[in-house]
């Protein structure tokens, strides 16, 4: 019995070990790697192109967004909002800047997917040689759309830009740390791929792609984490995105507690989906077929989230510690010591890099509420029922939660 529950404890002290070594090693390559990186300059790529809009109730900053995007379009370009199941007035807002509009409502198909094949589908009879794909509540930084289309132009590849998060100024500190946990998903882990010469993980927004694969693809899912799973597909037929980080998009955490708590719970709810319903059968495939694109996506999307990863760790060496004092193997407590290591090695690199800015070292004692807050989000996830899957939006101010309100609507 003592042999076979250290064995059990040595399995389970390596399962963790795996995507913390993933993590470490994008981390370290991320740091090597930013020397290296330099702005793209705009290649003045002929290709035409469709920025399309999917857009649910976003009345509030929609006009902000869509000026922004036609300051760098060039003749022949098209800007296309979906307005997908609105009760405010995106649409009328959207026509009213000079852009083109398509209103689609379906109460059964519900989510950004939907809109999405909504978009492509309107497309269709005039289709663009490059679609970019942009949230309505986001915006490009500089010349983003431009240097998109020249990345996916000269590449022939899915592009997906760097996607950071901001706080407004009246934010809890707790947000600090969440925009750093967003940075280390989406700029140093991306970054460290591309150090390696791999394919990034689609984030959303921000994401260009030629006409000839989109088109082909299918987007029409109620998924939560449809970029991802999108990013993945098209791995499977060696089209996986490459990262960008020279394009910028910008967009902002919920003012609201509890919008902000709603996105965290949505985000990370569909990435756990995706890790234990569909991970396996895209790892299998990409053994079988030697896609070496595909397995690394596959290794960086079976990261957990990053909070869940250091729980996660430090419970493994808390366990296998107790373990070797009642007499088991001390080899499971010796993986752990190392992968616990290895963690904080990780985080500490990637917060001395890139995000000292946004969580000074005095902020760094707001990681401990923050944690116990992710416990109770953890709670909720594992052990309460799931409602059914909406596309709606999230209240990001004031002005924005009193919208919200008035429509009906809560956070995504």
């Amino acid at each position: 019995m003592v042999d076979l529950l250290s064995y059990l404890s040595l399995a389970f002290a390596i399962v963790i070990a795996i995507p913390v070594f993933i993590l470490f090693s994008e981390s370290v390559a991320a740091i090597a790697s930013t020397h290296r990186e330099a702005s793209t300059s705009l290649g003045g790529s002929s290709d035409r192109i469709a920025v399309l809009v999917p857009a649910h109730n976003e009345e509030v900053g929609i006009g902000a967004t869509l000026n922004g995007i036609k300051a760098q379009m060039r003749p022949g370009d098209r800007l296309v909002v979906v307005a997908d199941n609105c009760t405010d007035n995106t649409a009328t807002i959207a026509a009213a800047a000079g852009v083109e509009v398509t209103q689609r409502h379906d109460l059964i198909k519900v989510g950004k997917g939907y809109a999405l094949d909504w978009g492509l589908r309107y497309l269709k009879d005039d289709p663009p040689s490059i679609v970019i794909i942009f949230d309505a509540d986001c915006r490009f930084s500089g010349d983003g759309v431009r240097i998109l289309a020249d990345a996916c132009a000269s590449t022939g590849k899915p592009v997906q830009a760097l996607n950071l998060m901001d706080a407004p100024d009246e934010s809890p500190i707790d947000y600090r740390v969440a925009m750093l946990a967003f940075r280390v998903k989406n700029l140093v882990r991306p970054l460290g791929l591309k150090a390696f010469k791999l394919p990034c993980q689609l984030m959303g927004t921000g994401m260009a792609f030629p006409w000839r694969i989109l088109s082909a693809a299918n987007l029409a899912t109620g998924s939560e984490v449809e970029d991802l799973k999108l990013g993945l597909e098209l791995a499977r037929t060696n089209n996986a995105p490459v990262f960008c980080p020279s394009a910028r998009v910008l967009s902002q955490f919920p003012l609201s507690i509890e919008g902000a708590k709603s996105q965290r719970k949505r985000w990370e709810r569909g990435h756990l989906n995706v890790i234990a319903k569909i991970i396996p059968t895209f790892l299998l495939e990409a053994v079988i077929k030697r896609n070496i694109g595909l397995l690394a996506m596959v290794f960086d999307a079976a990261v957990p989230p990053l909070t869940l990863l250091g729980l996660l760790v430090f419970l493994t060496l808390f366990l296998s510690a107790f373990g070797a004092l009642c007499g088991l193997s001390s080899l499971a407590l010796k993986v752990s010591a190392v992968t616990a290591v290895a963690f904080g090695s990780a985080v500490f690199v990637s917060w001395l890099k890139f995000g000292r800015d946004v969580l000074p070292l005095k902020s760094v004692i707001s990681i401990l509420p923050y944690i116990v807050g992710k416990l109770s989000l953890y709670g909720q996830i594992f052990f309460r029922r799931r409602g059914p899957s909406h596309w709606v939006r999230t209240a990001r101010g004031s002005r924005d939660s009193a919208s919200t309100r008035r429509n009906g609507n809560s956070s995504p």
